[in-house]
């Protein structure tokens, strides 16, 4: 296949990633931009979502929208206005491609949307599959709303996919660098309890995944992007210190010392989500990276070596 890919969110983690593998792919990619004139690679149409405006030449160039747009949730301590750019970050841009889609003549074919698994909140070692009822805390709500708002491209006919994110595994970004840190320092512990489980995805079958979810008609709704084996977050921190080839001295840091230092975004690394694949197994598509050891590995040879 072929085509015209628009990404927003195209200068993230993922977009960038995402950007290179489809161009690879033989598509054609642009990123919407709040600063087209900074110097980037891709072309690029300007959009700016708390003026409400977008450059109409971006509706009209594309065949897939793919809406990767949102504010951290990690670079800054959760304020309530913290917390309310969170939500109108994703909310808004997605209303603002809404209103732009209904009001102009197009050709998109397909919208694919990211959210993510902490829609479920804290399940503790239950298996979650997508049918399974949503949480009520606030990451919760901020993919509750992020997903509504995504899912109103499905009233205008456009086959809509929205794809709930494990955590993404990248040495370039997100919570691996993080978490790889202190255990390259020996200062590595298991955080909380331990026992929570940490439902993960390996960058590149995350883009893999997205580029799937805009070539096959069979993907619509949603969908959890997460790799076939969950593991705690006990198995998590050993699985690293091991391809790191480092040792855990420390022990545990308690849910409370988290608590003093992050607050409120604790819970994105005490909440436990044990999450399933099997729904996104069943359309065909298979893992290059099913387990967490092979996963690491692929990002830290140079340590084994």
């Amino acid at each position: 296949m072929s085509g015209k890919i628009l990404i927003t969110g195209g200068s993230g983690l993922i977009g960038m990633r995402l950007s290179e593998m489809l161009i690879d792919q033989g598509y054609e990619v642009a990123h919407l931009s709040r600063n087209p004139d900074k110097v980037s690679k891709y072309k690029t149409f300007r959009w700016d979502v708390k003026q409400g405006y977008i450059d109409e030449n971006a509706i009209t160039y594309a065949d897939y929208i793919v809406h990767l747009a949102g504010a951290s949730l990690s670079s800054e301590k959760w304020t309530e206005e913290r917390k309310k750019e969170i939500i109108d970050s994703r909310v808004k841009s997605a209303n603002l491609l809404y209103k732009c889609l209904s009001d102009s003549e197009h050709h998109v074919k397909g919208f694919v949307s990211v959210s993510g698994i902490n829609v479920y909140g804290d399940s503790g070692d239950r298996l979650i599959s997508e049918e399974n009822t949503t949480g009520d805390d606030y990451l919760a709500e901020v993919c509750k709303a992020w997903e509504a708002s995504a899912w109103q491209m499905h009233d205008l006919n456009l086959r809509t996919v929205i794809l709930r994110l494990g955590i993404v595994l990248s040495t370039k970004g997100g919570a691996l660098p993080q978490l790889a840190r202190p255990v390259k320092l020996m200062a590595g512990a298991t955080l909380g309890s331990g026992k929570q489980y940490m439902s993960w995805i390996h960058i590149d079958d995350a883009c893999r995944l997205f580029i799937r979810a805009i070539e096959d008609p069979q993907f619509h709704g949603v969908y959890n992007a997460v790799a076939p084996h969950p593991v705690t977050n006990k198995a998590f921190t050993q699985a690293l210190a091991e391809v790191i080839k480092r040792p855990l001295v420390l022990p545990k840091v308690p849910a409370f010392a988290l608590n003093l230092v992050m607050g409120e975004m604790s819970e994105v690394v005490l909440s436990s989500l044990r999450v399933s694949a099997n729904k996104v197994l069943q359309t065909g598509f298979t893992f290059e990276y099913n387990y967490l050891g092979e996963a690491l590995a692929s990002f830290y040879k140079e340590e084994k070596d």
